[in-house]
């Protein structure tokens, strides 16, 4: 008997939570094993390097200071990120991943029977975010496995305040390119707000990235881009991630979000970080040769994964969950995609080259015992 569902908001009970990737302990108390050695974690789209050194040492450092409450307005982090983009620290904030900042987003500018524009196949948490406001997340149709920006703009309605494009996208692992993008925004109604999701635009080569900031410093459209620690700093337990957009709009998110969102260590860390830009060079270096290495290991298999620029791989396969199963048995760990919409995939993070190499084996003997 359920004390509290009847009690709840409607809307509310009736959510599906967002699954996150199993954690490697997980697996070992389901194998039977006491503890997680030999176990490979690729689900997650972590960064197999660790933590950037200088944001070891960083936090190190702040271990004695945890008695007392972090800087609420992360002072000194945005300083920083606010130098590293040309931008002022009044256009900056911070929150927990770039998800705080998605939830914030719609704290602000949705209300009940407002649209939220979105990709399919895209990140799940959109979706999420839009019912838990009592709001439609409209899914606009990709071109394959990418985004298609016009149906996109296609999809928008009078009632739609928010519209968010997560480039690189998760989990399809594509990318649309700078002049798709400015083309987007300028046709993006001005009484819409233009969110870019970018928590793996550091993982794509300098070179390739698509700049949206051009678009939030001009101050001609409502945009808003979003970028983390988590994945190509390597900091993805400290949970931290900031927004760049006009004052106006981030003064709004900062009357919406919680007191201290940002913990002292992840602060220290994330400061740290952005100064390491050896790390970021050796991070990239690791994803283009794990890449490599797994797409083709898994085409000499006969499969026929989804090019990424990401520190993932989609992977199709009917068969998905028996596949996972059939990893999971022989210690690996990927991320199958029914949550996402996409019940015939899997999701590959790109780990260390053992890791994948291991992956590989794995993934050869799963599909003997499944064909």
């Amino acid at each position: 008997m359920s004390l509290f569902a009847p009690l709840a908001n409607s809307w509310i009970a009736s959510q599906k939570p967002y699954q996150p990737g199993r954690p490697i302990e997980e697996v070992a108390r389901e194998l039977g094993l006491g503890d997680a050695e030999g176990i490979v974690k690729l689900a997650s789209n972590e960064n197999a390097l660790g933590p950037s050194p200088k944001a070891q040492e960083a936090m190190r450092q702040a271990i004695p200071k945890m008695h007392l409450y972090p800087d609420g307005g992360s002072f000194y982090l945005r300083q920083a990120i606010a130098h590293k983009f040309g931008i002022t620290p009044e256009m900056t904030m911070l929150g927990c991943g770039s998800n705080e900042h998605v939830v914030l987003l719609a704290h602000a500018f949705l209300r009940e029977g407002a649209d939220l524009v979105a990709s399919e196949k895209s990140f799940v948490v959109y979706k999420l975010v839009a019912e838990l406001y009592r709001c439609q997340c409209i899914e606009a149709p990709m071109k394959g496995m990418t985004h298609n920006l016009d149906a996109m703009l296609a999809a928008i309605t009078p009632r739609t305040k928010l519209v968010v494009v997560g480039n690189p996208n998760n989990p399809t692992g594509t990318m649309v390119h700078q002049a798709d993008v400015d083309r987007f925004v300028d046709r993006v109604p001005a009484d819409v707000v233009t969110v870019f999701d970018e928590a793996y635009m550091e993982l794509v080569e300098p070179k390739d990235q698509v700049d949206t900031l051009k678009h939030v410093k001009a101050g001609k459209k409502p945009v808003v881009t979003l970028r983390t620690f988590s994945k190509a700093y390597g900091l993805a337990g400290l949970r931290v991630g900031y927004a760049m957009a006009q004052p106006d709009a981030v003064d709004l998110l900062n009357k919406v979000r919680q007191a201290f969102n940002v913990n002292a260590m992840a602060q220290a860390a994330a400061l740290a970080a952005l100064e390491d830009e050896d790390y970021l060079v050796a991070s990239r270096k690791m994803l283009r040769e794990g890449r490599a290495q797994l797409m083709a290991g898994m085409k000499a298999l006969g499969l026929e994964p989804v090019p990424s620029v990401t520190n993932f791989i989609l992977l199709p396969f009917a068969k998905a969950a028996g596949l996972t199963a059939a990893l999971t048995k022989r210690k690996v760990i990927v991320r199958p995609m029914a949550g996402f919409g996409l019940p015939h995939h899997v999701r590959v993070s790109v780990g260390t080259a053992k890791e994948n190499a291991q992956f590989l084996r794995a993934l050869a003997d799963s599909l003997a015992e499944l064909r």
